[in-house]
C-alpha cells in the first residue's frame, strides 16, 4: 500500500524510513555496507548503492521529510538531485535532528505535514 507520507532519518551508516498515513505505519530500516569497491577506492560507489536503496524505499511516497545530521542530509541531497530528481521533487523538507525515537520521529512528521 503506497502512503502519503514518511519520514526518513539518515546518516552515513544506516536510514530509519518511517511510511505513514491516518491510520497505518511501515518501519523500514536500511544499513550501509561497510566494505569500499575496487572501483573509486574509497565509499563513493558503496554510499551512492545506500543512498539509492534508501530512495527505492520511498517509492509511491507523496510528501517526504528527511531528518538527520546535517553533514548526511546535504550528502543524501547531492545524490538525490543529481541521480533521483523525481524523489527530490517529493521531498517536502529537511530537520537537522540528533538521534530522536521512532515515537519523536513520527510526531515531528506528523506535526510537520498538518
Amino acid at each position: 500500500m503506497a502512503h502519503s507520507h514518511a519520514v526518513v532519518r539518515i546518516d552515513h551508516q544506516n536510514a530509519k524510513v518511517l511510511q505513514f498515513g491516518a491510520d497505518d505505519l511501515k518501519d523500514e530500516e536500511i544499513r550501509a555496507r561497510t566494505d569500499h569497491t575496487r572501483q573509486h577506492g574509497s565509499g563513493v560507489r558503496t554510499e551512492h548503492e545506500f543512498f539509492g536503496e534508501v530512495c527505492d524505499a520511498l517509492a509511491g511516497v507523496g510528501e517526504v521529510l528527511v531528518t538527520g545530521p546535517h553533514t548526511a542530509q546535504s550528502d543524501f541531497r547531492h545524490y538525490v538531485d543529481k541521480h533521483r530528481p523525481a524523489v527530490a521533487q517529493r521531498i517536502a523538507g529537511w530537520e537537522t535532528v540528533d538521534h530522536p525515537t521512532d515515537g519523536q520521529l513520527l510526531a515531528l512528521a506528523r506535526q510537520y505535514f498538518l
